[in-house]
Parts: structure tokens; C-alpha cells; sequence
């Protein structure tokens, strides 16, 4: 019999493959958004993996870190300046048994490369603009293409990516941008990347020129790169040199320890990337449950003759329940296996975009590793089977007496109050736990409530769907579909006959659009916050910084302070440091370090002492949090270890309050008690400067400090009315990312309204007829599937966006724990959404609609 119900299968399979077609699409979707995510990290990983691999000297010295700086392996992002170790090394190392060769190397991160029209020429895609001295070491993954390697102070070689963007030929001019100065210098040649460059925007000089022009001085480097001597292993000659230089006295990395950190650093990135988009691909396979559990319910309530004919020949409930189960099986087969393909091309689309915004990978790199086809068909099947589990079950209960009924089965009213009984309690208890996160105290307790009732409340109104159809359709069509007349209250009626599958096709829409709301009420809410705090302690009139977090660099804050019509400017720099409280608790935390201006710059409620306090000789200030959980008062002394410099003894003049503070927690001290502990060299650049213009000069300051910086491209002078722009820009970015990839989860949404619409024309063909029949047009059958369509988009958008803004002002009570007090709902976002909604109605009714419109009157009457 097992081959028989394999016939069953694979003929109805056949025979209703048009109106599976939809649900095999949202599978295929759903399983291209995962195997393209994969391929394309992976593709990211190997690109990255190669680079690695043919850049790494056998071993490559450095300057050790400084424990607990966070200065990375050969620089010190907040100062600007690379870690560097002195030239005698290279002899020294070079000494070192198994050594074949030993060459001095100097590489910056923290530089700015500007063409002839002053732009800067480095990525906009988050890749790092590099500075670096021309050595054999190169060569293992650049090639000359044209032009020489640089010869003098006057000459620099740049990567043939960034010279194709940008137009640069040799002899055009390029400003190097460094801590140590500005430089010019003529391009002599243009160099090829061997393996894929992934987005970084390189430029060589000769080896004295990057000591001078880089670091300052001659005689440095910041790395030492080695090759060793035939039959000497990479661990050997690390050992060798290690005895040679002494233990611990640079840090020593051989090529797979260096590879093995560069695949550690940007794993990290890929990881989260990986994660966030594998995340919303489960959104896409949630929604496409609904749309797959609809279908087959549909299918089976419309053979309920045939399938109790079937009954009644011998097929027992069990045979019945594997056949429409083999038909989910190959359902999720023939979409899996399409969605692995479109998953392939959706990477390589990803890359093509990624290398639009500057960051290259060849296709030649496409990784497909085996267990990403297999996830992906695993998944597709296995979600298939499970969403149709329960229409299959359904089936197998069909009795052989429905072979003498019309299609269709009356709806278990039983089983319909125990859902509606389950889902008031899981809508229930879950809105008790977002009350609970709204109220909580701490943000990582009210974090897990917030987790919780975002799951109980989904669920819940996923399961009292058809309870709320009955209401708030009817509500939704005295607005929306009675002014049409009959043909409205027709539309009404088949949307509220079988509420369960009004439900689901509605529940599929709410998930995506309750995403939408909460992260908007989220967003919105959070520029708010942050405008209102602006306007409260913010007394600076413009904030310069760099768009890419680099620090500022002195010939650019010279050009500020120069400015005239200004009243004065702040540095805003950020150390590291060791602090041990009076209890004896030591804790390693940042430590801002600031002009006594800042004082007049931000306006800060106190708990004891004047802000103005905190910059005097040996003075510092502390959070009211850092103060009540130490019990630190006013005058207390706290043992200061600065990070890289020596240790002091700082005395607490002020006590800030972090009641509703953005930099909630944040210490501070003056500029000149760190310059009196750290070396020059450690001593950090301000990462952002503050400036106020003279009274009643605010415009004509603000024209000439932009005026002042524009050689510095990289620096963006923002007054607050900027300020609040770049921020709300900042975020909408950010939620346009996030748009975007919930659209796939609404793209699914909306085959599913197609879907049941198309099915639901079918079940009703013999209906349709006889209203036809009756003097029904073709405009005004249309009409009312169309109709039909809106309210069950409207109905699932209304679901969606009430439970989204009430996630969201739950999230938003959590975010004002750590300062972002205000609520905002952005009712231009909803109310557009949901018009939106129901443009989305009538897209999804076009196909059914028509169909419904060319159906032939009397063969329609005659269906059976």
C-alpha cells in the first residue's frame, strides 16, 4: 500500500502544482535568504582567509601591546600613532639563528589620503585607508602594473582599486594626511593585488620616507617581517628570535598565529553579520509557515469528497496522513532545492553590491561549502512538513461518509473555544511581562521580561487570530468596505467565513509589520532622546569629528583654534585607566580627559561639588552610580593607573549625576593631568572637538570653521541643528537596512494573501457562478475579491502595528535606564504603513481577481 499512497502523492502533487506554486516560492525564498547568507560570509571568510595567508611574513615582529591600551597589534587608534620599535632590532634579529632575512617594515592605519581636488580617495565602506613603506615582504600580494615603486620623498605607489574609482593616473598628486603632518607626493606607479583586495585603500612609500613622514623619525619601524632558512619551521625560528631579542620584549607571531588573528578580527564582524541576517531569514520561514499551513488546509478541506472516496476503498487514516505528508515532503524538496540556487545567485548579487560600495570580492573566491545546500534543503523540507502537519492529520480524520457531502468541513466550534481560551491566556501572561520590563529597574532583568512577553504576545495573538477576525473585521468593513454597497458586504462576509484562515493569512503580515513598528517607535524614540538631551547639556555651538573615528590630528585642531570669531575650543579625549576606589576595588574603565571649557561646553546636574572642579591640578569627577556603589564622597582620594603612563593620586571634586546623562557613568579629569601622566606618544588625540562662537558671531564662526577645515576632508563641522540631522540620518540608515531585509518576510506575507485568494476562488468556484448567474459583473466580482483582500491586509497590518508600538514603547521604557527618556511614536511611519497595507491588498488580489473574472459562468455552476 506504501506505493500506492506514493502514487496518491506524486499525482495530486502534479495535479495541484499551480496551486502550490506560491507556497513553493516562499519556501524558495526562505532557503535562498539562508544559503546566500552562507555563501556569502563564507565567500567574505575565504576572500579574507587568502589575503591573510599570502601577506604574513613567516614571522613578524611587532611592538608589544600595552596591557590592557587596547592599542591592537601595531597601532594606537586613539593616539594616532603607530607602536613602533627601534631600528637596532632588525640587526638583532637578523642575528638569530634560521634567520634567511629580516627587513624593517612601517605600516599606519591612522591617515588620510587626499587627491588634487582635496576628496578623500580612502573607502566609504568601513575598510581602512593604509599607509605603508615598499619591501620585498609586498610583493607576495602586490605587483608594480605600471609606472616603478616609489623612489624618494616625492613619490607614492597607490593599489589599482582605489585608482580606477578615482581616476588617478601617474603623476597626479596625493596629500597624505598623518599625525606627524601633511605631505605631498607624486604617484609613480599603480600596484595590482595578487589575491582579492576586499575594500582597503592602499598607498606605499619608500622606506625612509614612511619612517619620517609616519612615524616622525628615522630609524623605526613597527614591524620586523622574517623569512626563514630552508628546513626551519615558522615555530622554530619565533623560538630563535624570542632568544635572540629576549622573551616578551616585542610580541612575535608566526604566519598562521597572524592569519589566525587577522580571521579572529574579522570573524568577529562576519559572525554578527552572519547571525542578523540568518535571524531575519527566520522570520521569512515563520511567515512562510502560515503560508504553506493555508494552503494545504485549503487543499484538503476542498478533497474532502475525494479523500473520503479514498476512505472508503480501504485507506485507512494513517495512509491518508502519509500521502498529503509525501506531498509537503516533495513540496519542500522542489523549493529547497530551487531556493539553494537563488541562494547561490543571491550571494553573488550581494557581492556585486558590496563591490558598488567599495568592498571587492571576485567571484572566483565563491565558496559553496557542502553543508550549506544541506542545511538549506534540511530546513526548507522539514519546515514544509511541519506546517503541513496539521492539515495532513486533519485529512487522516476525514470519514468515508464525507464522499456523500459537499467539498469542505464544517469547523470544530470545541476545538475553536479551547484556541480562543489559549490564546487570551498567552496574550495574557504576555502582556504582564512587558508591564514587568516596563517597570523593572535594571535594564538586564527587564531585558529577559521584554524577550518574553515580545514571544508570549506574538503567539498569543497568532492564536486568538480568528477570535479577533470576528470582531475587528467587522469594525475594519464598516469603514473600509460598506460605502461599496452589496459588493462590500459581500467581500465581508468571505473574509469572516472561515476566520482561522483569515487568521493565518493575516498572522503572516502582522509578524512582519509588528517588526516594522517596534523598531520604528524604537529609532524614533531614540533621536528624540538624544535631540532633547542635546538641547539640555549641550551649550558647544559645533562639534567637530571624524566620520570613520579617526582621532583629530594636531595640524587640524591647530587650523580650529586658529579660527577667528570663536570663543574658545575643547578637546574631548578618552584614556584608559585603572581606578581603585577607597573601598580597595579596582576597576579598569575609560576616563575622559578634557579642557576646563568643557565645563561651560556641557551642562551637568550635580550631585556634590561644581563641574568646573573637576579640571583643576590633581582633581577628577566620578558618576553618582560609581560614587553610591563605593561609597566615594567629595574629597575622597582615588589611586589613578593610567594605562600606559604612571599611577596618581586624583581627588574628587565633583560627583556628576547619571540620572538621564547620555555618557551615563562617565569620569573626568583635565587635559593637563593627562599630559602629566602619560608620554607624549601615549597620550591620546581627541576623537572630537568642541567649539563656541563669540556672542552674537555664531554664523560668521560657523562659515569660517568650515571654511578652516575643509582641507581636512575627513573632519565633519556639524552645529547642533547638524548635529540632530546626521543623528536622525544615522538611524534611519540603520532602519533602512533593516527595512529591507524584513521585506522578504512581507514579500511572503503577501504570496500568502495571494495564495489563499487564489484557493479560495477555486473552493468557490460553483459559488462565483451562480453570482454570475444572477446578474453579478465581472467589475463587481473583481471588485469584491479585491475588496476581500484589503480588509485581510488591513486586518493583519492593524495586529501588526498595535503589537509593535507596544513592544517598542516597552523597549523604549528600557532604553530610558540608560538616559533615552523620551517616547516618540512616529505616526507619519504608521499611518503610512498601513495605507500602505492596503495597496498591498490589492497588488495581492490582481491574480486571483482576475482569474475569477475570465471563469466561464456555466461550467462554473457545473463545478463540483
Amino acid at each position: 500500500m506504501s506505493n500506492t499512497v506514493l502514487k496518491t502523492s506524486r499525482r495530486n502533487f502534479v495535479a495541484h502544482k499551480g496551486r502550490m506554486a506560491l507556497s513553493a516560492v516562499a519556501v524558495l525564498l526562505s532557503v535562498a535568504f539562508v544559503c546566500g547568507t552562507l555563501v556569502f560570509t563564507d565567500t567574505m571568510n575565504t576572500t579574507f582567509e587568502k589575503l591573510f595567508a599570502t601577506t604574513g611574513a613567516d614571522v613578524t615582529v611587532s611592538a608589544k601591546p600595552v596591557e590592557g591600551g587596547g592599542d591592537g597589534d601595531a597601532e594606537n587608534p586613539r593616539s594616532g600613532r603607530p607602536a613602533t620599535i627601534p631600528g637596532d632590532a632588525v640587526q638583532k634579529v637578523a642575528a638569530a639563528p634560521g634567520v634567511q632575512s629580516a627587513q624593517g617594515s612601517v605600516v599606519s592605519l591612522s591617515v588620510t589620503v587626499v587627491n588634487a581636488e582635496n576628496k578623500n580617495v580612502g573607502p566609504s565602506s568601513g575598510a581602512p585607508t593604509i599607509a605603508a613603506s615598499w619591501n620585498d615582504n609586498e610583493l607576495k600580494s602586490m605587483e608594480v602594473s605600471s609606472g616603478h615603486e616609489p623612489r624618494g620623498p616625492t613619490e607614492v605607489l597607490v593599489d589599482s582599486d582605489t585608482a580606477k574609482k578615482h581616476k588617478l593616473k601617474i603623476g597626479d598628486e596625493l596629500r597624505t594626511i598623518a599625525v606627524t603632518g601633511d605631505f605631498r607626493a607624486k604617484i609613480s606607479g599603480i600596484a595590482t593585488f595578487k589575491v582579492t583586495n576586499p575594500g582597503a585603500t592602499v598607498v606605499y612609500f619608500d622606506t625612509a620616507t614612511a619612517q619620517q613622514e609616519l612615524l616622525g623619525a628615522p630609524g623605526l619601524f613597527t614591524n620586523i617581517n622574517v623569512t626563514a632558512k630552508d628546513g626551519v619551521s615558522d615555530e622554530q625560528l619565533k623560538s630563535n628570535i624570542a632568544t635572540a631579542v629576549g622573551a616578551g620584549t616585542y610580541k612575535l607571531q608566526t604566519a598562521k598565529e597572524s592569519a589566525d588573528q587577522g580571521r579572529k578580527d574579522v570573524g568577529s564582524f562576519l559572525d554578527v553579520m552572519k547571525y542578523v541576517m540568518l535571524g531575519f531569514a527566520g522570520i521569512a520561514f515563520l511567515v512562510g509557515i502560515f503560508l504553506i499551513f493555508n494552503t494545504f488546509s485549503m487543499l484538503v478541506a476542498q478533497r474532502t469528497r475525494e479523500i473520503g472516496l479514498m476512505r472508503a476503498i480501504g485507506a485507512d487514516s494513517g495512509q491518508v496522513l502519509k500521502s498529503v505528508v509525501v506531498e509537503a515532503f516533495l513540496l519542500g524538496v522542489v523549493g529547497s532545492v530551487l531556493g539553494v540556487g537563488a541562494g547561490v545567485g543571491l550571494a553573488v548579487g550581494l557581492m556585486k553590491l558590496m563591490g558598488q560600495m567599495g568592498m571587492h570580492l571576485s567571484t572566483s573566491d565563491l565558496t559553496v561549502a557542502w553543508t550549506t545546500p544541506a542545511l538549506g534543503i534540511f530546513l526548507g523540507v522539514v519546515v514544509t512538513i511541519v506546517s503541513a502537519f496539521i492539515p495532513a492529520r486533519r485529512a487522516g480524520k476525514v470519514s468515508p461518509m464525507a464522499a456523500l457531502r459537499e467539498s469542505g468541513t464544517p469547523g470544530d466550534k470545541k476545538a475553536g473555544r479551547v484556541r480562543a481560551a489559549l490564546g487570551l491566556v498567552l496574550t495574557g501572561i504576555g502582556g504582564a511581562a512587558l508591564f514587568l520590563s516596563a517597570a523593572a529597574e535594571k535594564a538586564a532583568p527587564g531585558s529577559l521580561w521584554l524577550g518574553l512577553g515580545v514571544v508570549l504576545t506574538l503567539i498569543g495573538f497568532i492564536v486568538i487570530g480568528p477570535l479577533l477576525a470576528g470582531v475587528v473585521v467587522r469594525v475594519l468593513s464598516g469603514a473600509v468596505l460598506r460605502p461599496f454597497g452589496s459588493v462590500g458586504r459581500l467581500a465581508e462576509r468571505n473574509a469572516l467565513r472561515n476566520p482561522r484562515r483569515t487568521g493565518a493569512t493575516a498572522a503572516a503580515l502582522m509578524i512582519g509589520l509588528a517588526l516594522v513598528a517596534c523598531l520604528s517607535v524604537v529609532g524614533s524614540s531614540m533621536v528624540a532622546s538624544a535631540t532633547d538631551e542635546l538641547d539640555k547639556s549641550v551649550g558647544a555651538d559645533y562639534i567637530v569629528q571624524s566620520q570613520t573615528g579617526q582621532p583629530v590630528m594636531p595640524q587640524a585642531e591647530q587650523k580650529l583654534r586658529a579660527t577667528k570669531d570663536l570663543d574658545h575650543v575643547t578637546a574631548y579625549r578618552e584614556l584608559q585607566a585603572k581606578i581603585t576606589a577607597p573601598d580597595g576595588t579596582t576597576e579598569e574603565d575609560g576616563l575622559g580627559a578634557q579642557d576646563p571649557s568643557y565645563a561651560k561646553d556641557i551642562r551637568r546636574k550635580m550631585v556634590a561639588g561644581e563641574h568646573a572642579a573637576a579640571y583643576g591640578a590633581n582633581a577628577m569627577s566620578v558618576g553618582s552610580l560609581y560614587a553610591t556603589k563605593h561609597n566615594v564622597k567629595l574629597g575622597d582620594e582615588l589611586t589613578v593607573a593610567f594605562v600606559g603612563g604612571k599611577t596618581a593620586k586624583l581627588k574628587v571634586a565633583a560627583i556628576t549625576s547619571d540620572e538621564g546623562n547620555l555618557d551615563k557613568g562617565m569620569k573626568y579629569t583635565s587635559t593637563a593631568v593627562a599630559e602629566a601622566n602619560l608620554p607624549a606618544d601615549k597620550l591620546p588625540r581627541p576623537f572630537m572637538l568642541l567649539a563656541t562662537a563669540k556672542d552674537g558671531q555664531e554664523d560668521a564662526a560657523y562659515t569660517a570653521v568650515k571654511a578652516g577645515l575643509e582641507e581636512y576632508p575627513q573632519y565633519k563641522v556639524l552645529n547642533q541643528t547638524d548635529y540632530k540631522k546626521a543623528l536622525k540620518d544615522q538611524v534611519g540608515q540603520l532602519l533602512n537596512m533593516v527595512y529591507g531585509l524584513l521585506f522578504l518576510a512581507i514579500i511572503v506575507a503577501v504570496l500568502g494573501v495571494v495564495n489563499t485568494l487564489a484557493l479560495s476562488v477555486v473552493e468557490r468556484t460553483r459559488e462565483i457562478g451562480l453570482m454570475r448567474a444572477i446578474g453579478l459583473s465581472r467589475r463587481q466580482l473583481r471588485r469584491m475579491i479585491r475588496l476581500e483582500s484589503v480588509v485581510i491586509s488591513l486586518f493583519g497590518a492593524l495586529l501588526g502595528l498595535g503589537l509593535g508600538m507596544g513592544w517598542g514603547a516597552t523597549a523604549q521604557q528600557l532604553l530610558a535606564l540608560q538616559g533615552l527618556k523620551v517616547l516618540e511614536i512616529p505616526w507619519p511611519t504608521i499611518i503610512g504603513v498601513f495605507a500602505a497595507s492596503a495597496v498591498v491588498g490589492l497588488f495581492a488580489a490582481l491574480f486571483p481577481a482576475f482569474r475569477a473574472g475570465r471563469m466561464n459562468v456555466l461550467n462554473a455552476i457545473a463545478s463540483d
